[in-house]
């Protein structure tokens, strides 16, 4: 098992910013994803899409790039029918950015919500924290054998899988983690909470104490909010921080969806993201390649 992403940490403490990647289900819907059908499958038999998209990013300037795993828990593959390959997609999901990482960069093992609430949260909620840890942890485990340096446990809702999430992937094996949850931008209050009303200082404290070594956010509103979130969490610690918030909000019409903010306009706001005390960036939900040239390009302009 590789030890490689510890340098990650090393290089942020060392006062280096790092650039993560965009979004993929855009680029996967770009390339004919179709609604309804399962991310994770590509890896499989689309493999040459998966990991164009992996490649483009690193061109762009990304250090780190995610795998195409963001779903690929047990729980959630059950959705498909496809739980019976859980670990052969998470393998063949790691090997796919593997093979394109090119010597100084990192691969990052996605680790999203397994949309399945607490027991706690009756009637609703059917789920134990074992299971929650039983699922992540076979997840973990196949990313690690596929080659992945670290893990981004990202877009949790709740902090009961969040957590387990965590402790999951330190079960699993000696690689860092990084944990991101959603905020919502509650306009009454003008203030960023999560589903479970928990606030980015909340967050901060429950994901470092669950054994994170990396915190932050990801997707929601946009940079503007990302912002405000990252100068609350570093309030609290002084941990790397890390965010990839949306390209603002989404915009339907029809069938069609897009996003409010364009390459040039998102990139715009990540001086102050920066300035908020955050050491790793990229982009989310509507993004691509071009938003992180243009957010890499802010980051040399900062560092030359």
């Amino acid at each position: 098992m590789t030890s490689r992403g510890w340098e990650v940490l090393e290089r942020v403490r060392g006062g280096e910013v790092l650039v993560f990647d965009g979004g993929y289900g855009t680029e996967l819907f770009a390339a004919g994803l179709l609604n309804g059908a399962c991310p994770e499958l590509w890896n499989d038999d689309h493999a040459d899409v998966v990991r164009r998209i992996h490649r483009g990013y690193y061109e762009a300037g990304s250090q780190i790039v995610e795998t195409n795993t963001f779903g690929g828990t047990r729980l959630k593959l059950n959705e498909y029918h496809l739980g019976d390959r859980t670990r052969e997609l998470n393998e063949k999901g790691a090997r796919l950015a593997r093979e394109v990482c090119p010597p100084g960069s990192w691969v990052a093992g996605s680790i999203g919500p397994t949309s399945r609430l607490p027991a706690e949260y009756e009637p609703l909620g059917d789920t134990t924290d074992e299971e929650y840890v039983e699922t992540f942890r076979e997840q973990a485990e196949a990313l690690a054998e596929g080659g992945v340096d670290l893990f981004a446990v990202e877009t949790m809702m709740f902090p009961q899988e969040a957590t387990a999430a965590i402790r999951a992937c330190k079960a699993a094996t000696d690689l860092p983690v990084m944990a991101t949850m959603f905020f919502q931008f509650e306009e009454l209050h003008d203030r960023d909470r999560t589903m479970w009303g928990e606030s980015p200082a909340d967050v901060a404290r429950s994901l470092l104490s669950a054994g994170a070594d990396v915190v932050g956010m990801n997707c929601g509103r946009g940079p503007d909010r990302a912002i405000v979130i990252i100068r609350e969490m570093r309030k609290e610690t002084d941990v790397p921080l890390i965010a990839y918030p949306n390209a603002g909000l989404p915009i339907t019409r029809g069938d069609t969806v897009t996003y409010e903010l364009g390459p040039v306009e998102m990139a715009r706001d990540y001086p102050a993201l920066l300035d908020a005390g955050c050491n790793i960036v990229g982009a989310c939900c509507g993004s691509n390649a071009e938003h992180i040239r243009r957010i890499a390009e802010v980051v040399r302009s900062r560092t030359t």
